[in-house]
């Protein structure tokens, strides 16, 4: 794959990580714009609906009062000067005259001749209008008779209604001739006024929409606004989580983002001052042990001498070889040899240990039978009695050999040490990795000591004997095991006993540089026997 294919891959990656973090419910940018979305939507809605209501009522009361007014004065002219019972051509000559208005609607008479039957005379606009076109609710209004009284000066009104036919809107009206006279219908398409209506609703929708998307438009700048200053504190803050503690915002304006930006300036630079006076004080901490610990070589290594010679004129003295000590001394000469031994360890340990936090420690790989790494480590502290080993030859890996013998002298040493012996020691091959279980015989660990067995100097003397170990070894071995690219757990077995489980990677990777210079680690907890002396 290409340099310019892989920088397409990334720069699509991140266009559509940022398109679905500004599409996600929970992003501010979109909840803003929602907002005024709905906030417009709303406005825009109800303007436009009331300005809908209002001019639909106003066009059909305007167009309505017109055409009524119209028919009513038709009736009053013309069919008023009809003949109390008319002919039928009468009647339709009456029609025609009075469909013939400005307003332009059907008309239908109803009279009665002069034998008493029904007399018909439609304007014969629009298809023919006949009384079945009516409603018969409205012919019921129109001919029925009421009282007249002070409030009611006559006995017939005139009556409307709104019907519509085939999807087409209309107006019916009809009155009676007062004072005798035929029956009057009028007949009105609405159709011009509906369409005019909804050219006006379209129109509003239009504008509905337009007002929706320039909502949107609005919400979006003002949210890429207000949000722009968040977003920078955003990438600030990640960014102050990541180590880089010089960073800071520029402070623009005097609003409340401005106020928060120059809070987090001040946080930040009183979080880089604290952090850089504890990186001062921790390195001259590590420094101080450093140099404590090189400036106690000296006079460790002199000591260490005098003390083995002092251990051995105590063997010579126990053997009857000549050697003979005041038996008021022995004591304090064996406590002075132990004791020795067991701050060359501790100094051996600060040593490895200030390697580890200053990064300069470095494997030295090779190809490892891991069985006989394991044996080699038994044999050298005079272990073979008290360890039952059960791994086969041929499981290779590429490790550190001087670093894999101090994770198994400090497991092993502390299995015997506090768990008691015998204690088995087993290699397997799973996936990729070589892993080794170191299992005691004794009590197990505590659960509230399980999470603090690894830690530096920690020791469980409530529930443990007094151990003449630094309280290092467990971490310097858990060091070399990271350095290794692995692992070390423990966990208390069903059956009893505690199990140490260490996982190294077959072939670390990246390699280390094998030209490093490197020192092996001391094992602190794990060194016994004479032949270790206090260096692994």
């Amino acid at each position: 794959m290409t340099k310019e294919h892989q920088g397409g891959t990334r720069g699509l990656a991140a266009a559509r990580k940022g398109v679905w973090s500004w599409l996600r419910f929970t992003s501010l940018r979109l909840r803003l714009v929602l907002v005024f979305g709905l906030v417009a939507l709303t406005a825009a809605v109800s303007a436009s609906g009331i300005a809908y209501w209002l001019n639909r009522e106003a066009v059909l009361t305007r167009t309505q009062d017109a055409v009524l007014r119209d028919f009513e004065q038709e009736m009053q002219n013309r069919a008023g000067a009809l003949p109390e019972h008319p002919t039928q051509d009468e009647l339709q000559h009456t029609a025609g005259q009075m469909a013939n208005s400005s307003q332009r609607f059907g008309v239908l008479l109803v009279a009665e001749d002069a034998d008493g039957g029904a007399v018909y005379g439609s304007s014969g606009g629009l298809g023919g209008f006949a009384l079945a076109d009516v409603p018969e609710s409205l012919r019921t209004a129109v001919n029925k008779e009421q009282k007249v009284t002070s409030a009611n000066k006559h006995p017939y009104h005139l009556y409307w209604q709104r019907i519509t036919d085939d999807g087409t809107p209309y107006l019916v009206a009809g009155t009676k001739v007062i004072g005798g006279g035929p029956t009057g219908y009028m007949l009105k398409s609405l159709e011009p006024e509906a369409k005019d209506l909804n050219s006006l609703a379209w129109s509003l929708g239009i504008a509905t929409a337009l007002a929706l998307l320039g909502s949107a438009l609005l919400a979006q700048a003002l949210a890429t606004t207000v949000l722009k200053p968040v977003h920078r504190l955003g990438v600030a803050a990640r960014r102050l989580g990541e180590g880089k503690l010089d960073t800071r915002l520029r402070v623009s304006g005097t609003d409340e983002l401005a106020d928060l930006s120059r809070t987090f300036n001040s946080a930040a630079e009183n979080l880089e001052k604290r952090v850089a006076d504890m990186a001062g004080r921790e390195q001259a901490s590590r420094r101080f042990v450093a140099d404590m610990s090189h400036e106690l070589r000296t006079p460790l290594t002199a000591l260490t001498a005098v003390t083995e010679v002092l251990e051995e004129e105590l063997e010579f003295a126990g053997e009857g070889e000549g050697g003979s000590f005041d038996p008021m001394v022995e004591p304090a000469v064996r406590l002075v040899v132990s004791e020795t031994r067991r701050l060359n360890d501790l100094v051996e340990n600060l040593m490895e240990v200030t390697r580890f936090d200053a990064g300069t420690a470095r494997l030295v790989l090779d190809d490892v039978d891991v069985a006989d790494q394991i044996t080699a480590c038994i044999d050298a502290r005079a272990w073979l009695d008290a360890v039952e080993l059960d791994a086969e030859r041929g499981i290779h890996a590429r490790l550190d050999p001087r670093r894999l013998d101090v994770i198994l002298a400090n497991l092993i040493g502390n299995a015997l040490k506090h768990g008691g012996s015998p204690v088995r020691v087993s290699v397997s091959r799973a996936d990729d990795e070589v892993v080794i279980r170191v299992r005691d015989n004794g009590p197990g660990i505590p659960e509230d000591v399980l999470p603090h067995v690894f830690d530096r100097f920690y020791k469980a003397s409530a529930s443990r004997p007094r151990s003449e170990g630094s309280g290092l070894g467990l971490s310097i071995a858990m060091e070399n095991a990271h350095i290794h690219g692995g692992e070390i757990t423990a966990e208390n077995a069903p059956e009893g006993g505690a199990v140490f489980t260490l996982r190294l990677p077959q072939d670390p990777s990246p390699p280390a540089d094998e030209d490093a210079e490197d020192t092996a680690g001391a094992a602190g907890d794990g060194s016994k026997g004479k032949d270790a002396k206090g260096q692994v």
